[in-house]
């Protein structure tokens, strides 16, 4: 789950990370106010969407007076900011954040992630902040330091000193670093995060180290022990339908092909996806109704599939497992018969009771195509298209 700037960055307060001053207004009569009290030459007004590359996009902006500011704030809110991540829709703008601007002298990259690999946290550090740290990644990969956490030892002060050295800080920034680091790190241990990203980490010109940006994601796998998580949760910044899908307990992307996929497992359903798109089609959705699908949740996916008017088509990708494919197959009749599905189906079951399933849907009277293998569905679905 991702949260926006200004949460991140009360977090940030909350685990003593330095960071700039600021505040999130709705309304620029506020914002004014607000930036009279912080009594500054400068002021920084950050559109707040879940999406980077807000700067280039016209979304962060510097100002110098107060009047200034009312008036940024104004243009601001309820733009549709468009930028390299939120594709050429864009997002609503419907909260700013205005803080004390910061005189920087140099900038940097710093932040937390997990290595599955490793089963360790690990710090991603470069003295090249500022900028996509995946191009520095794949053009100087030397300017990017990765120091793994032993997470039962946790942060060490040669941790501390390894990566203010390959930033190139002297002894006073170091120093300056190491509560910062650990804050950090506590944050994204104790409140079970997947990111803790600052891009830019500056040094002002008065040698102060602080996060200028922030950037947080939880992982969704704790949300049974964060009820917090559900307070820093901004709907508006989700696809509806993705919302919807969540409420009915499945998983639902959509995408801009025209054969509907409805699938239980994630891996299978990217696998479903991947085979379609082999044979020369394009998925309209990512659907993981998962293992134990009921009726009424089939149903659900159904119709949300049926709602795009893009859809030409429906592969049904489904492994019985904890479910029997007799009862999966009852499912999709029922499902289809309700829903009045016009478009070609196209059905591959595997796992228990299989035959009976496939004899289920083959017997129904429904215009239902099965299939025994993945190739075997994908090729009858992109044909039938």
């Amino acid at each position: 789950m991702n949260i926006h700037e200004y949460q991140a960055k009360d977090l940030f307060r909350k685990f003593n990370v330095a960071t700039s001053e600021g505040k999130v207004f709705e309304n620029e009569n506020d914002a004014e106010e607000y930036a009279k009290s912080l009594n500054v030459e400068e002021y920084v007004v950050k559109a707040q969407i879940h999406a980077g590359g807000r700067g280039k996009g016209g979304g962060v902006k510097l100002v110098k007076t107060p009047a200034e500011v009312k008036e940024m704030v104004k243009s601001m809110l309820g733009m549709t900011l468009v930028t390299h991540q939120t594709g050429p829709e864009g997002k609503l703008v419907n909260k700013v954040y205005v803080e004390a601007a910061s005189n920087i002298k140099k900038e940097y990259y710093l932040s937390f992630v997990t290595d599955r690999a490793t089963e360790k946290n690990v710090i991603i550090a470069s003295p090249e902040g500022g900028v996509d740290i995946e191009k520095v990644a794949e053009e100087t990969p030397e300017k990017l330091l990765t120091q793994p956490i032993d997470p039962v030892v946790g942060i060490q002060p040669f941790h501390i000193r390894k990566i203010g050295y390959f930033l190139g800080f002297d002894k006073g920034q170091v120093k300056q670093l190491g509560p910062l680091i650990q804050g950090m790190y506590n944050l994204f241990v104790e409140t079970d995060c997947s990111l803790v990203e600052v891009n830019p980490l500056i040094v002002t010109d008065k040698d102060e180290v602080k996060a200028l940006d922030a950037k947080i994601n939880f992982d969704d796998n704790a949300e049974f022990r964060h009820k917090e998580y559900k307070d820093l949760h901004d709907p508006t910044e989700e696809e509806p339908s993705e919302l919807e899908a969540k409420e009915w307990g499945f998983s639902f992307v959509k995408l801009d092909g025209n054969i509907g996929c409805l699938v239980n497992g994630a891996g299978l359903a990217m696998s479903t996806m991947d085979i379609i798109k082999h044979h020369g089609a394009e998925p309209a959705n990512f659907l993981d109704v998962g293992g134990g699908a009921t009726v009424e949740q089939v149903t659900q996916a159904f119709k949300m599939i049926l709602r795009d008017e893009n859809v030409k088509a429906i592969l049904v990708n489904i492994f019985g497992g904890i479910m029997k494919c007799d009862t999966i197959a009852d499912g999709i009749m029922v499902a289809a018969k309700e829903v009045g599905i016009k478009v070609p189906l196209v059905v591959r079951l595997e796992g228990t009771n299989v035959e009976l399933g496939k004899k289920m849907l083959e017997e129904s009277g429904l215009n239902i195509s099965t299939a025994t293998t993945m190739k075997d569905a994908a090729l009858k679905v992109v044909e039938l298209i």
